[in-house]
């Protein structure tokens, strides 16, 4: 290791410091009144990055919550990397069940408790003091950086692909590496290989011009929840393959490979229907409960209304019935074709009586593979090999994150995960941790991958 281990081991109280004063910024992206507290953040972010040494550090303009950009271009005939991460976080709700105040950071052993400690401030600080300590001990970074650190990844970049396509040739770069991300366990690496991508809808069946008495009409009349159920149903077969014509067309499907990577992650079927509460695991039939989730795509419902709802019962048939639909999509299909699908079944297959309309709530994130022979992929494994002592996972998440297919589709590059965080670390929830030993292994790990890359 460079003599930047030694700056990185000189500096841990300060890195710590450094932490939980960016903790205590409430930057709930989703809550208007805290807009100005993004903007702390973002400003903190950037006074950060040229603390370390970066150059033409820049709080940037969205439209919406803003980005932080800086870079270092030094080095010559070296690719160039860019780091990508955010500083906004979730709101805080349910707040009685935090036990310590969410924005209070409070250190208990090797834990940091607070809002946004592992999604995504511990993992975005951590390269920051990465770069810092490679500038500083060393004068230069073996490749050259930009860093692209966003204020509204929890609200689904709504400005950011204008925003890349906007300053395409500023953010021009061979790979990114996502700081936004984890690794299987303390023990185990992990490069997640792909992301689910979104689109949805809402159906409204309409049917006569009021509600009805059910007994002075039921029978002769077609009642919109009866009318909806049946469309729903005729969605899916009973084995679970979506029937929506032209569904799975676009489907890149797994290879050979794809299936042993995934099959090679631990998981046990018995203890994920224990901690679900369920006594049996259903879906799609030919693949196995993991691949289904990772690597196939879904038409769930999410949400059924329709008719009297109170307690009691009430003898109507009513008027109207409707319900919420989202599909995640995999690699090669587009969201916008899905909607299409979707609608045009819809009109084949609504039953007579009603109207049907479909509202699209649009194309969300666009689903996101990374080819695992790819270089930078290899690069990053072996970095992660060299850490743990151990072979990564090659593993894919069900979820979606839109700013992946966004650069890649934008600037050409993949977007590769390097982040530190852990499962069990309450993103999104009351109580969220990180670990301080995720923390100093991050910083040392994105010195590494620098320098390998660089080779």
């Amino acid at each position: 290791m460079g003599s930047w281990q030694g700056y990185l081991d000189a500096h841990r109280d300060g890195a710590i410091e450094d932490l939980v004063d960016f903790l205590r910024i409430p930057s709930i992206s989703a809550l208007p009144q805290h807009a100005d507290d993004v903007i702390t953040a973002a400003n903190w972010v950037a006074e950060r990055l040229a603390q370390a040494g970066m150059e033409h550090t820049a709080v940037m303009p969205t439209g919406g919550h803003p980005v932080v950009y800086a870079d270092w271009l030094h080095a010559e005939d070296a690719p160039t990397i860019m780091i990508y991460g955010h500083f906004d976080v979730q709101p805080v709700d349910p707040v009685n069940e935090w036990e310590h105040p969410p924005f209070e950071p409070t250190i208990e052993g090797d834990r940091v408790y607070a809002r946004g400690a592992s999604d995504d401030k511990g993992n975005l600080l951590a390269p920051i003091l990465a770069l810092e300590a490679m500038l500083t001990s060393e004068g230069a970074l073996p490749v050259n950086v930009k860093c692209l650190f966003e204020g509204q990844e929890e609200i689904g970049s709504p400005q950011l692909g204008t925003f890349v396509e906007a300053h395409a040739s500023l953010l021009a770069c061979d790979a990114i590496l996502n700081a936004d991300a984890g690794q299987f366990s303390a023990t185990q690496p992990a490069m997640g290989m792909a992301l689910r991508g979104l689109c949805g809808v809402q159906i409204d069946v309409d049917g006569p011009n009021s509600d009805l008495h059910s007994g002075s009409y039921g029978g002769a009349v077609q009642n919109p929840i009866h009318a909806l159920v049946d469309l729903l149903d005729a969605m899916r077969d009973e084995d679970g393959r979506v029937l929506v014509e032209g569904f799975y067309d676009d489907v890149l499907p797994l290879t050979p490979k794809d299936r042993r990577d995934i099959a090679a992650v631990p998981w046990d079927e018995q203890t994920y229907m224990d901690d679900l509460g369920v006594d049996a695991l259903w879906g799609e039939s030919g693949f196995t409960p993991r691949e289904r989730a990772w690597a196939r795509p879904t038409l769930e419902i999410n949400g059924i209304t329709g008719g009297f709802q109170g307690e009691g019962t009430k003898t109507v048939l009513p008027r109207t019935a409707s319900c919420k639909i989202t599909c995640r999509l995999v690699s090669d299909q587009d969201g916008e074709k899905i909607i299409e699908a979707i609608t045009s079944f819809v009109q084949a297959h609504c039953p007579p009586g009603v109207r049907a309309t479909v509202t699209s709530f649009g194309s969300g994130a666009k689903p996101y593979h990374v080819p695992n022979d790819l270089p930078v992929v290899q690069t990053l494994a072996g970095v992660l090999c060299e850490m743990y002592g151990r072979e990564p996972f090659y593993t894919r998440s069900g979820g979606s994150i839109g700013t992946c297919a966004i650069l890649l589709d934008v600037l050409g590059a993949y977007t590769i995960s390097f982040g530190f965080g852990l499962p069990d670390e309450r993103y999104h929830a009351p109580n969220e941790f990180y670990r301080l030993s995720s923390f100093f292994r991050g910083q040392t790990a994105y010195c590494m991958a620098l320098e390998t890359l660089a080779q």
